[in-house]
């Protein structure tokens, strides 16, 4: 097909030559940021379905409508990706439980709502639970131990020490050591987690709120 039109038959002098207009693009230029968004999102989709082993670059970039050579761009690698998507999920559904708190309330209150908050994430939030589960259990250095560790809780750890602390100041709760409390607070909330996956028909309710009566008793201001 000619990118001119052909000059009239009809009459002695060429038409001016029409520049052919531009082409529109369809695939819209996207900032890296929100490449990087895309990216985790069809992640953590791609894992909570085919499982960590069935996670390629090919089947993540067919997700999130991008190449395989993009995926690569911003995360190098594999490893690289589920690292930053397992960072990145644990930030935001910490920021997710802190957002549905009223953290004004007393202290003790703000535990037993983050217990049960927590104890429904399973149910609200299923494909990154499901995706931290799998990365956290098969992400590992070349040695074979386990890339993420403990050391991906410590900022909230210090959120809970700031909690605790508050409960201390206002006299709700008593005195003692809270970086030893928010680890044992943490280690009984992942086991609450665990139960609760490998066990779905226990009552998620009735388990956060025994676990918080715990809690709550061991550190209460009598």
């Amino acid at each position: 097909m000619p990118l001119t039109d052909p000059p009239a038959r009809n009459e002695g002098v060429n038409t001016p030559r029409r520049e052919p207009r531009p082409r529109p693009s369809n695939r819209q230029r996207l900032s890296e940021e929100v490449r990087r968004t895309q990216i985790i999102k069809a992640t953590i989709a791609v894992v909570a379905e085919l499982g960590y082993e069935g996670a390629s670059l090919a089947r993540i970039a067919e997700q999130a409508d991008v190449s395989k050579g993009l995926v690569s761009h911003y995360f190098t690698d594999k490893d690289r990706l589920m690292e930053t998507v397992a960072r990145t999920t644990l930030a935001t559904l910490r920021q997710t439980i802190a957002d549905s708190l009223v953290l004004t309330d007393p202290v003790p209150e703000v535990i037993r709502a983050a217990i049960h908050r927590v104890a429904r994430l399973s149910a609200t939030h299923q494909a990154e639970m499901t995706a931290m589960r799998q990365i956290s259990t098969n992400l590992r250095e070349a040695d074979g131990s386990l890339r993420l560790g403990l050391t991906e809780y410590e900022e909230t750890y210090q959120g809970q020490e700031a909690l605790f602390r508050r409960g201390q100041e206002e006299g709700s709760l008593r005195d003692f050591d809270t970086r030893v409390m928010s680890i044992t607070y943490q280690g009984a909330i992942d086991t609450m987690v665990t139960y609760l996956h490998e066990h779905p028909e226990a009552d998620a309710r009735h388990y956060a709120d025994a676990l918080a009566d715990l809690i709550i008793a061991a550190i209460r201001r009598c």
